[in-house]
């Protein structure tokens, strides 16, 4: 069972993000576009937190975060975007739909370590 799932359309970055994340104790795994990290999300009932990128085909990831609070139900995930978009609309929506952060890329790794463990109950 995964703690952290990350979803991005980029293969560097998914490598980049569950790499770090691995070498760090998490258990990661990983999705190509928001489709994807939907259905992963809803086989693994032990992923605690999502990193996603926003613009990603098939589906994007605000869409998927949406579609986890609504159609999942699931409100105990934590969702987090980690993308280039930085604009004040889209974190409104982000914020409507539930999501937890929002970190602009670069990824940062050693940044994210106090929070994700603690989004992960670690």
């Amino acid at each position: 069972m995964a703690q952290i799932l990350v979803v991005d359309d980029s293969s560097t970055m998914r490598e980049i993000v569950s790499g770090f994340l691995t070498q760090n104790g998490f258990d990661v795994a990983v999705a190509n576009d928001g489709r994807a990290g939907l259905q992963l999300l809803q086989e693994d009932n032990g992923i605690k937190l999502v990193v996603s990128d926003i613009n990603m085909p098939n589906m994007d990831g605000l869409t998927m975060a949406d579609k986890i609070r609504t159609e999942l139900g699931n409100t105990a995930v934590r969702i987090v975007m980690l993308t280039t978009e930085d604009n004040a609309s889209m974190r409104a929506r982000g914020k409507e739909i539930g999501i937890t952060g929002w970190i602009v890329k670069p990824f940062r790794g050693e940044a994210v370590l106090g929070p994700f463990r603690k989004l992960c109950g670690m």
